[in-house]
């Protein structure tokens, strides 16, 4: 298997857009093959959730294709629900690792705020069980469920779920990509309206738009990719045993450590998947980023803070800086190119090992991606 590093990567302002989705997504491809300082790649791997019900188009990867000017480059279309931005990364690592190609261009994006949000929230709930969702269930109701099995189980508090949304709002207010750039308290977050009783309004991530692509090849550059694991699990949520843990994550995280050669204790800096802020802690000590039971107490402690020991979502995570569903799995991997190469700006830290972590549905297919950087290109 050849080595695999990222050329070029770029992503779109977040939040509520006026373009359209090829809008969206021409802005950030063009941008990456810039910073890659190539015209046009081999192939082309496009990440979209539901365009045939978002925006009415279908056959995506050529229609994206043809809109980049790119017309007679190999496309592929992939789709894990709201883990696509990281499976289509994969797909083009593979590419490149098995050295089908030399260079790929990934992009993935998505449009869904000009649509009303019960009609957003019954698109994305088509990614859960169908028989659970004959009965009502929705995506929030069912990270509400998990939250009340963490709290109960786990004795996980409010003031600690709280603080995973103030502490990426923070973060956020430094990400001139980011959807919100507001700070909030924890009383704030606990004085929000219920959506899914304990989960809160600043609980959730927002509906968003936007777009964000990376450009891999099997040319030596500046970061390379160390490892990526995929996970899955049962569609059904009554099927599972465990409701305070992922499986998709832990068996994806195993794979991404087995890959890299080294375990979590390397990794410097982290983006999450917190649609739903307590996912944030629950994938802390699934990754074996924070020892089990103590995510909420390393999150109070500040340990997940920009300047803590281990920096968790300095992007805002999707919670602040947006979810605009196929896009995040991008956009959580070039902010970690970012962070290794020093191009952050103000929400700077020092890594030089970065992880990107992504959840599909209701953590059906999840996905754990890991950076490194070459010592000549860390920061000093």
């Amino acid at each position: 298997m050849l080595d695999v590093w990222v050329l070029g990567a770029d992503m779109t302002r977040i939040g509520r857009r006026d373009d359209s989705l090829q809008d969206l997504m021409a802005e950030a491809a063009h941008g990456a093959l810039r910073a890659a300082g190539l015209e046009a790649p081999d192939a082309l791997v496009v990440a979209a959730m539901n365009p045939e019900e978002f925006v009415g188009d279908g056959n995506f990867a050529s229609n994206v294709g043809a809109y980049l000017g790119l017309a007679g480059t190999p496309a592929i279309r992939v789709e894990t629900a709201t883990s696509s931005g990281a499976a289509a990364f994969y797909a083009g690592f593979a590419q490149v690792a098995a050295g089908l190609r030399r260079t790929v261009l990934v992009v993935g994006g998505e449009k869904m705020t000009h649509l009303d949000t019960p009609r957003v929230s019954e698109l994305i709930g088509r990614s859960i069980d169908p028989y659970e969702r004959s009965y009502g269930a929705t995506m929030p109701a069912l990270a509400a469920l998990v939250t009340r099995v963490l709290m109960a189980r786990h004795g996980v508090g409010p003031r600690e779920i709280a603080q995973v949304a103030v502490k990426n709002h923070a973060n956020a207010l430094d990400n001139p990509y980011a959807h919100f750039q507001r700070a909030v308290t924890v009383e704030e977050v606990l004085e929000s309206r219920m959506v899914a009783d304990p989960l809160r309004l600043l609980h959730c991530c927002p509906i968003s738009d936007g777009a964000a692509a990376v450009v891999l090849t099997a040319e030596r550059a500046a970061v390379r990719v160390a490892g990526i694991g995929q996970g899955s699990d049962t569609l059904a949520l009554r099927h599972r045993d465990d409701l305070t843990g992922f499986a998709a994550t832990r068996a994806a995280a195993r794979a991404a450590f087995a890959m890299a050669g080294f375990g979590p204790e390397r990794v410097e800096v982290a983006e999450v998947h917190d649609a739903f802020a307590p996912f944030e802690l629950i994938s802390l000590e699934d990754l074996g980023l924070v020892p089990p039971g103590k995510a909420g107490h390393a999150t109070l402690d500040g340990e997940t803070a920009r300047d803590g020991r281990l920096p968790v979502n300095p992007s805002g995570g999707l919670k602040a800086r947006g979810h605009p569903l196929a896009a995040t799995g991008l956009a959580q991997i070039a902010e970690c190119v970012w962070q290794l190469t020093g191009r952050a700006g103000r929400r700077q830290v020092d890594a030089r090992v970065a992880l990107a972590h992504s959840i599909g549905g209701l953590a059906t297919n999840n996905w754990v991606t890991i950076l490194e950087v070459e010592r000549s290109q860390a920061l000093p």
